[in-house]
């Protein structure tokens, strides 16, 4: 079946055949609540959820007995939703069980109960195993990520949610530099909520100040290291970031935004004071001056090869599911390499 994004799933779910199954794939809470949320509201009537909604695990029931309740009528109600967590499971297990429980679930989508839709959760799944392949033929895929634009249309209505107001180069600004991840979206706009304590709309200003600020050291501290090809200092410098819990994906997003402002900053003149170069690159005089400086360190077309890496490390990190170490480890090499080494 189809492979669609959070925003047009309800679409789907409207349009054509009914849906045998759903699978919310990615590890981003808020969108995989949102998505979970919008499948019950489509197919159960809020009056009978406790009867007609259900969470299992097979890790603690086992496969067998999730596909019974599939086929079982629900109770007051003509669908049910049944959502499975830790879907991913079943690639853990040895080649036998896993052997059997494919038997089970192909045999089972050979002829689905109309009345019941299973909704599969998984943060990751390997696209080279049976299982996999077994979903993306048979479910509606739903990739947990979405584009800077929409989760920046998305930030605006959490900030509401939060009892603020953000402004829209704000929002683009924070779902820049967090990826487009709506859970870490909403944990910063409840921060800047509260900065803000309704005195006024959350502005570029305040994004710098609170969340840039806050990440300064995993973004310009960083960036000297890559500017000077500091591979050794910057590999170190890495991997303090990884054992101090920042996320890989977390790293690449700041790393790209950091790419964008030195590109915009190498246009600039090298002697551009921070407070000249403030307007024109949308940040404080301190970072601007910092950016400005190191911008004219590095070639531009060495700037615009780094963005590209960055844009493929993201690409992979959200479709595939590397060593994250080893990952990041080659993607610093790579950063610091500078001439034909960074364009290949």
């Amino acid at each position: 079946m189809a492979q669609v994004s959070p925003d047009k799933l309800l679409d789907a779910l409207t349009r054509g055949k009914p849906v045998p199954a759903v699978v919310l794939l990615g590890s981003d809470s808020y969108l995989r609540t949102m998505c979970r949320n919008k499948i019950i509201d489509q197919y159960v009537a809020e009056g009978v959820r406790d009867w007609a909604v259900a969470r299992v695990s097979p890790r603690e029931i086992g496969w067998d007995e999730i596909l019974q309740r599939a086929q079982m009528l629900p109770m007051l109600a003509p669908r049910q939703v049944l959502i499975i967590e830790d879907a991913e499971s079943v690639e853990k297990l040895g080649e036998k069980s896993r052997d059997a429980v494919m038997e089970s679930l192909e045999a089972y989508f050979d002829s689905p109960a109309p009345f019941t839709v299973l909704v599969f959760e998984a943060d990751a799944l390997d696209g080279r195993l049976k299982f996999s392949k077994l979903l993306n033929e048979k479910a509606l895929v739903v990739s947990l990520t979405i584009g800077t634009e929409s989760a920046a249309a998305l930030a605006v209505e959490m900030a509401k949610e939060a009892g603020g107001e953000i402004e829209r180069e704000a929002a683009v600004l924070l779902a820049d530099i967090l990826n487009g991840e709506p859970a870490r979206i909403r944990i910063e706009l409840e921060k800047l909520a509260t900065y803000k304590n309704g005195q006024g709309r959350i502005a570029v200003a305040d994004v710098e100040a609170l969340v840039i600020a806050a990440r300064k050291n995993t973004v310009w501290q960083l960036a000297d290291m890559l500017a000077n090809r500091q591979r050794d200092a910057a590999l170190h410098f890495l991997d303090n970031l990884l054992r101090e819990g920042e996320q890989p994906l977390g790293i690449v997003g700041a790393l790209a935004w950091m790419y964008r402002k030195l590109i915009e900053a190498r246009d600039l003149p090298v002697h551009t004071s921070g407070f000249q170069g403030a307007r024109q690159l949308q940040m404080n005089p301190q970072a601007a001056e910092a950016a400005i400086r190191q911008a004219h360190r590095i070639e531009k077309k060495d700037l615009l090869a780094g963005l590209v890496a960055l844009a493929e490390a993201d690409s992979k990190l959200k479709s595939s599911n590397p060593n994250p170490r080893a990952f990041m480890e080659f993607l610093v090499a790579r950063l610091t390499a500078g001439g034909a080494a960074l364009h290949s």
